[in-house]
């Protein structure tokens, strides 16, 4: 693989090598020249490394003395743009052409009239490419004079507002002017420049008379990127524009396509983009959204924020314009309430999951709780000494800011409710998990010294019935067995199924049989012992938790269950999920409940195998999974996906296998082999 690639740099090496010396050579003829140029721009478009080695071995720097030398205007503009595609393409070419000099040339190509469209075209491309994210290149085309050739290309290269593109000449004039426009959005912007802003805000009244004349999207789009980039986060520049006018002008536009929208999808688009520069202008300045409210901007966007089509970066935009409009403007937050936009605005908080569209709609609604805080205060502000159509006057507007007083107060305090919600739903959750906590607690407690019980050699029935009997008065002043021990016989059922694992453990370890802690081995329990009610509560907890029948290949691979511990953590549980299925007012401690309580245990054992408290613990044998485990892991994680809990408890596994391992061994099969055939 190595060699191959070694191959193809050693073979775009010679290539470049042989293009070079081609040029060089073949100055009497343009038309080879120029199928070299093209070659050379070809090669550097695949491969990345090409330019920087062109650029080495000097083929950058006689391209640019190519294209400033040579007589013939097609090798001018292959040059050019063999040049542009380069520097595109690497940074360290950019750095290279960006020079006073080059600016020099191509400003030399976009003032003299003998060189044809197609010549300042490519001029144009290659400034565009060297100013793009460069302030060295944006300071350049300052200095050298080449940004007031621009902005007269931008004045001139169209004379007509009546476009049509099918004409050959307008078509390539147009293009032009568009190139130009790009251009000096890059001048302006990334990184932000404010002297070249300074200079390029000349031309915002001749931008203004291409709105007023031409509302056409080839026109408005470049238009308003190039007055929205020139105007931002300058608020000079925002003041000029509006002092010539063009915070207007772009209200009727927006005015005009609004109503275009229910037509046709492109107005819709494009008043978005209006949009957008319209928000430019008063970001900086809310005070100037008095202006809007000349044209009623705000019920046009209200209605424009309903327009199907819009994706949410485009009712972002609208949202925050409508933030902006109604920060410091009381006639643009009266129209907000009049054309019911508190409601959107609520429904686009709640419904969208796109943060920054929340938090411009949020923005709004702050807005709107300040002017009704202000209304509040101006309901009783009126005179009525005048005469009687005055005071009808002032009542019916009373009336109309009770009404959205009101309003507006009701949607406040529906915001405030949800907080509230919010809120004790957090505390809610808190209580559970002390509740899960101290449960977990108070169980392991109880186990622990039922096995301490068990191994000291057993108290008297009596003593084991008090102290079981207190761990349950502990459970129910905890709420866990509340609802499952409701009266004295439920009661007495509990502690009798407590009493008959020691007997049952002590005949067991005489006989030295073993058992299997399923549900088919609790009616060999229930003929073996006087175990009442056991049938019910089994049959209550076989919805919340059923462990599975293992298939046992030999008698060596029985798990022995006649551990005390075991069988009582058994009990216990059955108790605790019994409570918890007739429990229908605590949903989280639910769930929360039975993920304590569907964990598989480990399991002990009472044999020659068990430990010391003085001895070390043996480390566990680490057995291979075989064909049918493997088979087993995968049909599990088909039908229940990655919970490897049920999976384990599904299948039968090996003895001493944990849910970690059927993990581990899952994740080492799907990244080193192909799975087997299920």
């Amino acid at each position: 693989m190595e060699s191959e690639d070694t191959k193809k740099i050693q073979e775009m090496k010679t290539d470049l090598n042989l293009l070079l010396e081609c040029l060089k050579y073949q100055m009497d003829n343009p038309f080879s020249q120029k199928e070299a140029l093209v070659t050379i721009h070809s090669i550097c478009q695949q491969n990345s490394n090409a330019g920087v080695y062109f650029r080495e071995i000097g083929g950058l720097m006689f391209v640019r003395n190519l294209a400033k030398s040579s007589e013939h205007s097609m090798v001018k503009e292959a040059a050019l743009y063999t040049l542009g595609a380069v520097a595109e393409q690497n940074v360290y070419c950019q750095q290279t052409l960006c020079t006073s000099e080059l600016f020099e040339d191509l400003t030399w190509f976009l003032s003299n009239n003998d060189s044809n469209t197609n010549l300042k075209r490519m001029s144009v491309y290659v400034i565009l490419v060297l100013v793009s994210n460069n302030r060295t290149g944006q300071t350049l085309v300052r200095e050298t004079g080449c940004i007031t050739v621009l902005t007269q290309l931008f004045r001139t290269v169209l004379s007509k507002y009546e476009l049509n593109l099918s004409d050959k000449n307008i078509f390539q004039s147009y293009q032009l002017w568009s190139s130009v426009c790009s251009t000096l959005c890059v001048c302006v912007n990334n990184p932000q420049n404010d002297e070249n802003q300074m200079l390029c805000c000349s031309l915002f009244p001749h931008a203004n008379d291409w709105l007023i004349n031409c509302v056409k999207p080839e026109v408005i789009r470049p238009v308003c990127s190039f007055i929205g980039l020139t105007l931002a986060n300058n608020t000079y520049v925002q003041k000029y524009f509006i002092s010539v006018g063009g915070l207007d002008i772009l209200s009727q536009v927006l005015v005009q396509l609004e109503s275009d929208s229910h037509k046709t999808l492109s107005s819709a688009k494009l008043a978005v983009v209006v949009t957008k520069t319209v928000d430019a202008c008063i970001a900086d300045n809310p005070t100037f959204g008095v202006i809007l409210s000349k044209y009623q901007i705000v019920s046009k966007l209200l209605t424009l924020l309903l327009h199907e089509s819009l994706d949410s970066g485009e009712k972002f935009s609208i949202i925050l314009t409508l933030g902006h409009c109604t920060e410091d403007c009381e006639e643009n937050q009266y129209d907000l309430f009049k054309n019911n936009g508190l409601p959107l605005m609520i429904q686009a908080l709640t419904e969208s999951h796109n943060e920054e569209l929340n938090k411009a709609a949020t923005f709004v609604l702050h807005n709107c709780k300040k002017i009704t805080e202000k209304l509040c205060l101006s309901l009783g502000e009126y005179s009525f000494d005048e005469n009687e159509k005055q005071l009808e006057d002032i009542n019916t507007k009373e009336k109309n800011l009770e009404d959205y007083w009101k309003k507006a107060k009701e949607i406040l305090h529906r915001i405030e409710q949800l907080e509230r919600e919010g809120n004790e739903e957090k505390i809610q959750r808190e209580k559970y998990k002390d509740n899960v906590s101290s449960m977990k607690i108070n169980i392991q407690n109880t186990l622990k010294h039922l096995h301490a019980d068990s191994i000291g050699g057993g108290p008297k029935a009596e003593d084991k019935d008090k102290s079981q009997s207190r761990k349950l008065q502990s459970y129910k002043s905890h709420g866990i067995l509340s609802t499952a021990c409701t009266n004295d016989h439920q009661m007495k059922t509990l502690l009798k199924s407590a009493n008959p694992v020691n007997a049952c453990y002590r005949e067991s370890g005489q006989n030295k049989t073993l058992c299997k802690a399923n549900s088919s081995d609790s009616k060999n329990l229930h003929e073996g012992i006087t175990f009442e009610k056991k049938n019910s509560v089994s049959q209550s907890s076989d919805h919340v938790f059923k462990p599975p029948i293992p298939v046992v290949k030999n008698r060596k691979q029985e798990l022995p269950v006649t551990d005390p511990f075991t069988l009582c953590s058994d009990i216990i549980n059955k108790e605790v999920i019994s409570f918890l299925a007739t429990d229908s007012h605590s949903k989280m401690l639910k769930y929360r409940c039975s993920e304590f309580l569907l964990t598989p245990r480990r399991r002990r054992q009472l044999s020659s195998e068990s430990t010391t408290s003085g001895e070390i613990r043996k480390r566990r044998i680490r057995k291979n999974f075989t064909e049918e485990e493997v088979n087993y892991l995968f049909n599990g994680v088909k039908k229940m996906g990655n919970h490897w809990n049920l999976i384990l408890w599904s299948f039968p596994f090996q003895r001493g296998r944990k849910a970690v391992d059927l993990a581990h061994k899952y994740h080492k099969l799907t990244k080193g082999s192909k799975c087997p055939a299920t």
